[in-house]
């Protein structure tokens, strides 16, 4: 297995001001990654010109990732917040194409946070006919969509890869993925091996972090058994390490994701266990 290994962006700073784009992709370099993801919750603050250069200039290939709020969820029954939610989407795909981005991922299907209610049957048509439109606008920039795994306290829409892969099979579009998440699975699926084999070819992108989103290997997930099954899969996508702690805080995604604790305060020794991590697990997966 030879796949490119990515780092979540919050892992070196907790924005995207040119200043911290410089920190990020300087530290995602050192640390020897070829993916930095960003999360796009900062727009107002991203310099989309000068982001592009340092990707290039350091080698990296952008992946951007977000969710929505409830004043701008297209799996809302209400016309005017699902509108909201199509215009950020837009918005989030055009940063996307212009920091020379690969791909947008993430929960695009829905509001972040506990829902109120089981999803509706408009609400599902909403989601479908936006991200339908989102696809084929993405389609022209030569950018993927990733519909992220996410567990039952921050989604209604998509618990399991077999809720992901029926939504995308609904879109319809080809540039439309399932990007699963080994933390969400450990909550949602029954094991690591069968979401793996179910989507097949359909994986697009994946995210590797510890139960409590610390140091990789530090907690209790079966992580050889999610790399046997990439690799009996013949998965070639990027593997991004996620990790957070409130030695790095986001003005808006560490409240999110409920990042109360410290986990590690080094970025770089986190970052580059992580990557060691990864690469000796892709190497047993083949052995």
């Amino acid at each position: 297995m030879n796949n490119p290994l990515g780092i979540h962006a919050l892992v070196f700073a907790g924005g995207t001001t040119p200043d911290e784009v410089d920190t990020i992709t300087a530290g995602a370099q050192r640390a020897r990654y070829d993916i930095i993801e960003f999360s796009l919750h900062g727009l107002d603050h991203l310099d989309t010109a000068s982001t592009k250069q340092l990707l290039q200039d350091r080698r990296l290939t952008a992946i951007c990732s977000r969710g929505l709020a409830p004043d701008a969820d297209v799996s809302s029954e209400d016309l005017a917040v699902v509108e909201r939610g199509a215009a950020l989407l837009h918005e989030s795909l055009q940063a996307t194409a212009a920091i020379g981005g690969v791909r947008l991922t993430g929960a695009l299907y829905s509001a972040f946070g506990k829902a109120a209610a089981p999803l509706s049957d408009a609400g599902r048509r909403n989601i479908v006919s936006v991200l339908r439109d989102l696809a084929v606008e993405a389609r022209g920039l030569d950018v993927a969509l990733g519909l992220e795994v996410c567990n039952r306290y921050e989604t209604n829409v998509v618990n399991t890869a077999a809720d992901a892969l029926r939504l995308a099979d609904e879109i319809g579009e080809a540039n439309v993925d399932v990007h699963l998440d080994i933390y969400h699975m450990n909550i949602e699926e029954k094991n690591f091996r069968d979401p793996v084999r179910l989507l097949g070819d359909r994986l697009g992108y994946v995210h590797v972090g510890e139960n409590d989103r610390g140091y990789l290997g530090s907690g209790h997930l079966d992580f050889a058994s999610f790399f046997d099954a990439l690799g009996e899969a013949g998965y070639t996508g990027g593997i991004t390490f996620e990790s957070f702690s409130s030695a790095v805080v986001s003005p808006t995604l560490s409240n999110d994701l409920s990042i109360w604790r410290n986990l590690w305060t080094d970025s770089d020794d986190l970052a580059s266990h992580a990557h060691d991590f990864l690469v000796e697990h892709l190497a047993r997966a083949t052995a």
